[in-house]
């Protein structure tokens, strides 16, 4: 086995397995909820020095906008000033990077998992089992015992999209606009179109996802953007009071 299967696949599968095994119901779904849940707790540190990069890099953004413009006939002086400025306010523009890769592997790995016990037809694979996670055999593929999990739903599919855009518009809501007084400059406001395009991109893949695959899958994504969406309320809550 890799070393990506033995360290994060493997324990997701598991995790899965034993929630199903021990809830009362042998629901899925709720397995599924359960597994998200413990995931995003153990990821908290890592999603939170995320959001609190993306944070500040919107809250230096005016002044990044006022150098871009101050330097915007000359590239070198304006690349030397953005590098002056982001080391003195001790910010990287790539801090949020690595968090952000290491959520994606798991998403892969979650991913990975729901849908290869939707393709063999809901049934754990014993290979993939530690030794103490009891063999479900089958599992019931109903969650609430009327939503099939082997097929695309798009209820949840417009519920992940929805979730999607409110986790996504928490994060730009509080930028501040630049106070640039030349305002006939014909340049393109990059920032905005780059925040216009996420807001509308995030919801419109989780939508895909949503109405392609298993709604097992969909169901992971909306809990874990709520869980992220009540996350960024915790981290913005403060400067919302100040």
């Amino acid at each position: 086995m890799h070393i990506f299967d033995i360290s994060i696949y493997q324990p997701l599968y598991n995790a899965l397995i034993f929630f199903y095994n021990v809830v009362p119901g042998y629901d899925f779904g709720v397995a599924i909820i359960l597994t998200t849940l413990v995931l995003k707790s153990l990821l908290i540190p890592l999603s939170k020095k995320q959001i609190e990069s993306q944070k500040k890099m919107q809250e230096l953004q005016p002044q990044i906008k006022e150098l871009q413009q101050k330097h915007k006939n000359d590239k070198e002086k304006q690349t030397k000033a953005l590098m002056e400025f982001y080391k003195e306010h001790k910010t990287n523009p790539f801090s949020g990077c690595l968090p952000l890769i290491i959520q994606l592997i798991f998403l892969i790995a979650i991913y990975r998992v729901i849908i290869n016990i939707s393709q063999v037809g809901f049934v754990a694979n014993p290979s993939d089992l530690y030794t103490f996670i009891p063999n479900p055999g089958a599992i019931n593929h109903l969650f609430l015992h009327f939503v099939d999990l082997t097929k695309p739903n798009y209820v949840l599919a417009l519920l992940s999209a929805i979730a999607q855009y409110f986790q996504t518009k928490m994060l730009f809501q509080n930028q501040s606009k630049p106070k640039i007084k030349n305002t006939s400059s014909s340049e393109p406001d990059f920032a905005t179109i780059m925040n216009k395009q996420m807001l509308y991109l995030g919801p419109g893949l989780a939508f895909f996802i949503g109405a392609t695959f298993p709604a097992a899958l969909a169901l992971y994504w909306f809990f874990s953007t709520l869980f992220m969406l009540f996350q960024q309320m915790v981290i913005f809550k403060p400067k919302q009071e100040k």
